[in-house]
């Protein structure tokens, strides 16, 4: 077995029975990252000699017997997370030099907790995007082929696709990553993994590069259900830096993952049978309740009455938001600084921003101002603040006569590289399924579950009650367990 095939929960139990060492896992996940990121470009930045100085000091520590709950675990951080002393770019020109002084609360618990860190992976630039081919480090490959064309480069999903390939090629056994819209479901689901977006306020948002901040949201990816569990229990607390931090008690959510779905109500929302989507992914979607029915639980047809609104909404509140985080990005500061001519200040904004920034992120900018400026708040941000509040309210009705929900966490499998790119609108629609969970606050999490007629990974999402993950842990471990999705990508660590 190589070193990298653990699981995470494999790989902590060979390290306490001292079947491997920090240092050993360590180093193989460095070997395959040389082998393999020049082709993925999952990694833009290696910390190769401070990963292997963490692996010894926690090898160290388990000999002194002070291991950790995550002692000696290599992981890949997305490069949104603040890293002290490591370079954090959120994938953009304007940002590609900061050094932050400080640590991301996050990160901060994953490194309290033992975990060695391989380096920052890459994303969307800013986190705006279903693809991971607007960071301005190039794009990231997905390690997943089409059978009957093997020589299409796939995208991995964003905006965490550094994460999620990183993961599914086995070079990292978890990452952080974040969702705004889908960004862990979606390319968690196009690359066969797992990853949940825990509930609005579960994990702190302090020192992560902030895109859309009543949206943003903290969570790992992994190979397995329970390893997600595992991560999210170190990246999940109370924090008094974030005004948004809920001060509630963080469960054992891999205890969860062993309860079973006997006696619960699962939703099954009729506005997600979308028309025109692909056949495979209505198939897979009934196949996944009836492993859930066959475990003892109970499907129930429900109403979302407004979620042929939470696009269009999402794409007013998120670029609105966006506008104005990312206005601190001026070259006074910090980041990119373009040279102005005459000393003219204003002229120093525009070079800057105009250099720093990709076009994604330009266009939302200016889609955000639009629904922002005088004349047009009305129209179009309050009305979507509005409707947001309504998409929220159908799920606190349907959450009275449900457990949990489950829906497609994608509609279709990942597409190539080439395809797509010239319509946002198109690429947008990727977040359908997805973005209600943002909207109303509530956790989900994607689970493979299939492959289509390509042999591409196919997911299946478990939304749940706030604050309530562990139902969704335990309704994503029985179609884990039903499903037994064993398929594995051909650009792998020990396979090439």
């Amino acid at each position: 077995m190589h070193p990298t095939d653990f699981t995470l929960r494999g790989a902590m139990e060979a390290l306490n029975e001292g079947l491997v060492s920090s240092v050993e896992l360590t180093r193989a996940h460095l070997e395959a990252i040389e082998a393999l990121n020049p082709r993925l470009n999952a990694y833009i930045t290696v910390t190769a000699e401070r990963a292997l100085e963490q692996a010894k000091a926690s090898d160290a520590r388990r000999a002194e017997g002070l291991a950790g709950p995550l002692e000696g675990v290599p992981l890949a951080i997305k490069d949104l997370f603040c890293t002290a002393g490591t370079r954090t770019t959120a994938g953009s020109r304007i940002l590609g030099n900061f050094v932050p002084p400080y640590e991301s609360t996050v990160s901060g618990n994953l490194l309290r907790d033992g975990a060695v860190f391989l380096g920052k992976v890459n994303l969307d630039e800013f986190a705006m995007g279903s693809s991971n081919t607007t960071s301005a480090f190039g794009p990231v490959e997905n390690p997943w082929s089409r059978a009957n064309d093997p020589d299409t480069r796939l995208v991995p999903g964003g905006s965490s696709g550094g994460s999620a390939a990183a993961v599914a090629a086995r070079l990292a056994l978890g990452a952080t990553a974040t969702d705004t819209g889908g960004s862990i479901r979606q390319p968690a689901a196009f690359c066969g993994i797992a990853g949940i977006k825990p509930t609005y306020g579960r994990c702190s948002r302090w020192g992560i590069v902030a895109f859309a901040s009543s949206l943003d949201q903290a969570g790992p990816v992994a190979r397995t259900v329970e390893d997600c569990a595992i991560l999210l229990r170190s990246m999940a607390g109370f924090d008094p830096k974030d005004s948004t931090s809920a001060d509630l008690p963080v469960p054992d959510f891999a205890a969860a993952c062993a309860r079973g779905v006997k006696g619960l109500r699962i939703g099954v929302p009729r506005e997600y049978r979308l028309e025109g989507m692909p056949a495979e992914i209505g198939r897979l979607w009934e196949q996944g309740l009836q492993w859930l029915r066959d475990q003892g639980a109970e499907t129930v047809e429900i109403s979302l009455p407004h979620t042929k609104y939470a696009l269009p909404t999402y794409y007013i509140v998120a670029p609105a938001e966006a506008s104005s985080n990312l206005a601190r990005y001026d070259g006074v500061r910090f980041g990119l600084r373009e040279a102005a001519k005459d000393s003219d200040l204003r002229d120093l904004y525009e070079r800057t921003r105009a250099a720093g920034f990709g076009p994604e992120v330009r266009r939302r900018i200016m889609i955000g101002t639009y629904v922002l400026s005088a004349g047009y708040y009305d129209a179009y941000y309050l009305k979507a603040q509005k409707i947001r509040a309504l998409i929220k309210r159908d799920f606190d009705q349907a959450f009275q006569g449900v457990d949990a929900i489950v829906t497609p966490a994608t509609p279709s499998a990942a597409f190539g590289m080439d395809e797509r790119q010239d319509d946002p609108v198109t690429m947008y629609l990727n977040d359908v399924f997805t973005v209600t969970a943002n909207l109303a606050g509530l956790p989900g999490l994607a689970v493979p579950a299939g492959l289509d007629a390509q042999g591409l990974p196919l997911g299946l999402q478990v939304i749940g009650r706030a604050f309530d993950e562990e139902t969704v842990f335990a309704v994503g471990a029985a179609i884990e367990t039903a499903a037994d999705f064993r398929a594995v990508p051909g650009l792998r660590a020990g396979a090439v």
